[in-house]
């Protein structure tokens, strides 16, 4: 493509973005309060429980727990504490492997070294972004062993225990393929759902579908605590154990203070958790509204060439999280001058995430060959996505 001819398609795209997004300078991403925000955040306050005892922890959890079908939810301080949390109690040892997408945010990988072990990079898919498990199949059949009701990886000689899929920007990963995947090689299943609340697969919320999921609600996630997460499982012992390692592994006692573990100080704040109940409450509508900016975008974007909006696959329905855009492997070499022009424009975008392969601290660990993942790195960027731009003013 020429230079003329790439200054051509980086002009459609802020001309698209902006059928959506407005004249005006747009972020990326910002929360919506339109709700009981102030109304809770008071209540927590007059009240002086601002920290990790209050109502407002143990009502989240329950709503929680409701909105997306889990029996339990375990309110924390943040998604990497989840998953640090949800990778432990699931199993993980110190030392074992754990397969993480090389395409997702640092975070999922820094959870398995913070629980003593090695992530191990695996390839993604084109169609949901997420683990290919039919590479991965292969894969594992190629180098590992099954040795005593385990899965040992040839090269090192470590036990590889988990796969923690990611559900990238809120699309569904093909969870029902890698939920074979894990049957097969005797792998604990354990998601990171940190982007994707109110995606559904078959009408089951992510983050549902293995031994245990995690949730984010940072500031720039679909509905947000300012700082928080949430782990999600079925199974009573582990919410149990969660919910005990995440509150310093206190017994309870009217005065004592006995810890029977090393445990962490990770429990949700009161404060934090009055903010999530009135943010939960306007779930349905900013998922609505999302749903509405993909819309918008896919309509804006109908007519330039080499690029598209991803949308949902069969049986899946995301949150919209972040709206993506991909380009044809023909104009990949346009998405830096996509994305200049486009910020100069005040049209706020970003690339994905730098592969955690190709980070200098994690450049050592264990991988398989990442086509698929590579060549989405040079082909995806994301676009303005806030609720707002959905709504019928907009």
């Amino acid at each position: 493509m020429t230079r003329s001819s790439s200054a051509s398609l980086a002009s459609q795209v802020v001309r698209a973005a902006q059928k959506v997004t407005g004249s005006s300078p747009v972020v990326l991403h910002e929360p919506s309060f339109c709700g009981n925000e102030w109304k809770y955040l008071k209540e927590c306050l007059d009240s002086t429980f601002v920290s990790s005892v209050g109502k407002f922890v143990d009502r989240f959890e329950a709503d929680l727990a409701s909105y997306t079908g889990a029996r339990y939810a375990v309110a924390v301080v943040n998604g990497t504490a989840a998953l640090q949390v949800a990778l432990r109690v699931a199993g993980v040892a110190e030392g074992e492997e754990v397969l993480v997408p090389a395409l997702t945010f640092v975070a999922t990988a820094s959870a398995v070294v913070h629980c003593g072990a090695v992530p191990h990079f695996v390839d993604s898919e084109e169609a949901s972004l997420g683990v290919d498990h039919r590479s991965l199949r292969e894969y594992l059949q190629t180098e590992t062993d099954m040795r005593n009701g385990q899965c040992f990886n040839r090269r090192t000689g470590r036990v590889i225990r988990a796969l923690v899929p990611m559900h990238t920007f809120g699309h569904p990963a093909d969870i029902d393929g890698l939920l074979e995947v894990a049957r097969e090689f005797a792998l604990e299943l354990v998601e990171d759902a940190a982007e994707s609340l109110g995606s559904t697969v078959n009408g089951l919320h992510t983050g549902t579908f293995g031994k245990l999921g995690t949730l984010s609600f940072n500031g720039n996630k679909t509905i947000t605590t300012g700082g928080g997460g949430a782990i999600l499982t079925n199974d009573p012992e582990l919410a149990k154990r969660a919910k005990h390692l995440t509150t310093t592994a206190k017994l309870p006692h009217r005065w004592e203070y006995v810890h029977d573990e090393i445990g962490y100080n990770y429990r949700m704040p009161n404060i934090n958790a009055a903010l999530g109940c009135a943010q939960l409450e306007q779930l349905p509508n900013l998922l609505h509204q999302k749903r509405r900016v993909y819309e918008r975008y896919v309509a804006a974007f109908r007519d330039v060439p080499g690029v598209r909006i991803l949308g949902d696959l069969p049986g899946c329905r995301s949150n919209f999280w972040l709206q993506t855009l991909i380009l044809d492997p023909s104009v990949a070499s346009q998405r830096d001058a996509i994305l200049a022009a486009t910020n100069e424009a005040g049209v706020m975008t970003r690339p994905v995430w730098n592969l955690l392969h190709q980070l200098a601290p994690y450049a050592g660990f264990p991988r398989m060959e990442l086509p698929v993942a590579e060549s989405l790195a040079r082909r995806v960027i994301n676009l303005p996505s806030s609720a707002a731009l959905g709504s019928e003013a907009a």
